[in-house]
């Protein structure tokens, strides 16, 4: 007997005890529903993570921030300058593994239009800030050099701050526009792109409302990148901060140019840079110290924050929640194979007559054996096939419960490893019947009963 035939055998076993069948499947049904299904919350937790490192700048970002004195240097401390423009026109200028740099100054400050108030932070920054933190303009220009070298009164805003100053047309592109920031006009030239999640934009295309975070408020984990408000880094130091430096408010900054003499010291609120590749991170962190340790002369009061070990952290952590969501998942496939088994026991020795028939007719233990096995795989199988679909109904039982703030992402792997399980469980489950079958004696098989 071939397997082909017993597994038409054993579907036909399965047809005639439907009900039991049934029950007999669904510990299977349920182990692999709930496999897959953590599988696929995995996947778009880490697919939401990944998004969320790569929209703050990935981790060729890297933010330059500031440290205590090492013992050794203490006596230096007064020699060092701190974190000032001359750092960023130094890794400009010399940094051959750098491909962005971005100095920031930041106020909080309330701007307006039109009655219209949002309260957030203003950052005077130079045309490379869009591409560290990875910002795209999707309406109107980036900030120029030109806009720099002359301290224009420009603007470049993220589409929260339009959606505010805006209520009326939140979706309005307002290029020409003036915003007032502390009372100063500056003219709107860029509009960047509206950054959401993934589950707000499903749910944005599907037409429901956006996700939820606490309080029933809607949550956008891109809100801070949406409220992005940017101005010329030399405007920013002429209107708001020149104020605050008494021993240098005549003295301009020097954006980008290269100078003998680095003149007043102008401190930053940050400064990043962008690794030109990933793979050569810890040289172009070297280099970067080296550079630096020449503008802070030679005292090591800073460091450098980067998003591999986050991404790292992040891979780490992700890992873990599928391994135990997994492991968890997987009693309920055990679970459905115990069943398996109960039921295939139970199953022969209602058939012990049938068994006795067969072998009286030349049948070997070999088919027996194969035949019990073959219909344990046939219940694994459909089991496998019904509990792909039930999953499919929980993933959306979840995103209806959760208004649509988890979004299951299932890819083939994954559906593949679940189903694969519910066989294999259906081979181990059926092995222990078989083998019991197969040592029936005819001869008492034919008196059974």
């Amino acid at each position: 007997m071939n397997v082909w035939n017993s597994l038409a055998i054993g579907l036909r076993e399965i047809l005639a005890h439907k009900f039991r069948s049934f029950l007999t499947m669904l510990g299977v049904i349920l182990g692999v529903a709930s496999l897959l299904t953590t599988f696929a919350l995995v996947e778009g937790l880490a697919k939401s993570s990944r998004e969320m490192m790569n929209s703050l700048g990935g981790v060729e970002r890297v933010n330059v921030i500031s440290q205590e004195i090492p013992q050794d240097q203490i006596m230096m401390s007064d020699t060092s300058p701190g974190r000032t423009i001359a750092d960023a026109e130094a890794i400009e200028r010399s940094a051959t593994l750098v491909k962005a740099v971005a100095p920031i100054y930041e106020i909080g400050t309330i701007v307006r239009h039109n009655g219209h108030d949002f309260t957030g932070s203003v950052r005077g920054v130079w045309p490379s800030h869009v591409i560290v933190n990875r910002h795209t303009v999707e309406h109107g220009r980036n900030l120029s050099q030109l806009d720099l070298d002359e301290a224009n009164h420009v603007c470049v805003i993220g589409t929260k701050i339009v959606s505010e100053l805006w209520p009326e047309q939140p979706k309005s592109k307002p290029l020409g526009e003036i915003i007032l920031v502390n009372n100063r006009p500056f003219t709107v030239v860029g509009i960047l792109e509206n950054y959401e999640s993934e589950e707000a934009k499903h749910a944005r295309i599907e037409g429901r409302p956006p996700p939820r975070g606490k309080f029933g408020k809607q949550w956008n984990p891109y809100d801070r990148k949406n409220a992005t408000f940017l101005i010329p880094f030399t405007t920013m130091f002429y209107e708001f901060k020149s104020t605050s430096l008494a021993s240098t408010k005549n003295a301009a900054p020097s954006v980008g140019s290269v100078k003998d003499d680095p003149g007043p010291i102008y401190k930053l609120d940050e400064l990043a840079f962008q690794v030109a590749d990933p793979n050569n991170m810890q040289p172009a962190l070297d280099e970067v110290r080296q550079i630096l340790l020449g503008t802070h002369r030679g005292v090591e009061d800073f460091t450098f924050d980067t998003r591999q070990e986050w991404a790292d952290s992040t891979e780490q952590t992700t890992n873990n929640i599928r391994l135990v969501g997994g492991l968890i998942s997987s009693i309920a496939l055990i679970v459905g194979g115990i069943g398996i088994t109960n039921i295939m026991l139970a199953s022969i020795t209602e058939r012990i007559r049938e068994i006795g028939v067969r072998r009286a007719v030349g049948a070997k233990a070999r088919h027996i054996f194969t035949q019990i096995v073959a219909e344990s795989i046939a219940v694994a199988i459909l089991g496998g096939i019904l509990g792909l679909f039930a999953a499919l109904g929980l993933m959306g039982i979840i995103q209806y419960a959760t208004d649509g703030a988890s979004v299951p992402i299932v890819n083939a792997q994954a559906a593949l490893v679940s189903f694969a399980f519910a066989v294999a469980i259906g081979i181990l489950s059926g092995i222990y019947p078989a083998w019991s079958a197969s040592r029936i004696e005819p001869i008492e098989a034919l008196r059974y009963g």
